[in-house]
């Protein structure tokens, strides 16, 4: 009988071994699960832009945000509101399922009444003013850099992976960044960015998500700059999802347009 149970308990440990063995991931495993996360198939809001500088003082941009996944390619266009120096300034960016291309980006300046494409050489530069840069605001690929699994650890009461990602590209505009990624829901909860010399640049934090239509969205987000001293928030209200974004809102033309 006690032969039966030490049998019985030895393919009960195998099967939780094999489970746990197959519950392991890497840490490239763990950012495509994040890159992959579902947020329906379009989106509409009202976004709100905060900078703040290090004397505390504050400047707040309206803006309208609309998002569709196409399927190979995901397109946003953002329209600025208020303040009337940046009102009718509206930016584009369409990211793309294949690994081999890189992010198409646009901005119309109505004082020079021109669209203009944002160059690769560009995309280290800062978006109107924020903490995020153009390449901030596009969709990196998880086959973009190399990820290590650092720890598991809580960051505000989420189980979270801290992950290490480091490009595969010497010449990329960070030299590495530290995310860590709340298990189950793939959101990255908070990422760290370094600079090009290795040094503390940033520090992307989340500071709300909300499930929408069972979807999980990031409707508040914090960028620190502790190198400039300088934060940008950026907060999505009124959020709509799958309401049948059409096609041609994503254009140069609608751009040039704007809202109407």
């Amino acid at each position: 009988m006690k032969y039966k149970v030490s049998i019985f308990l030895l393919i009960l440990m195998a099967f939780a071994l094999n489970a746990f063995a197959q519950e392991k991931l890497s840490g490239l495993q763990v950012m495509e699960k994040v890159y992959n996360r579902d947020t329906g198939n379009d989106m509409e809001a009202n976004l709100t832009m905060t900078l703040i500088n290090s004397s505390g003082d504050r400047r707040v941009r309206e803006i309208k945000q609309f998002l569709r996944d196409f399927g190979k390619v995901e397109k946003r266009i953002m329209f600025f509101i208020k303040p009337a120096d940046v009102r009718n300034t509206s930016f584009m960016n369409w990211s793309y399922d294949d690994p081999n291309k890189d992010d198409d980006q646009w901005i119309y300046l109505p004082a020079l009444k021109k669209v203009k494409r944002i160059s690769s050489d560009s995309k280290g530069d800062y978006f109107m003013g924020s903490d995020f840069t153009y390449d901030d605001l596009g969709d990196r690929k998880p086959g973009d850099d190399t990820h290590k699994i650092l720890r598991e650890e809580k960051l505000s009461g989420e189980d979270c992976y801290v992950i290490e990602s480091i490009p595969r590209d010497e010449d990329y505009m960070y030299s590495k960044t530290v995310t860590w990624v709340i298990k189950g829901k793939w959101i990255g909860l908070k990422k760290e960015f370094y600079d090009e010399d290795g040094d503390y640049l940033k520090t992307l934090h989340i500071e709300e998500y909300q499930n929408i239509k069972g979807f999980w969205i990031l409707t508040r987000v914090k960028m620190d700059n502790v190198q400039k001293k300088h934060q940008t928030i950026m907060e999505l209200t009124n959020v709509k999802i799958n309401v049948g974004i059409p096609a041609n809102k994503f254009t140069e033309r609608m751009m040039k347009r704007g809202l109407k």
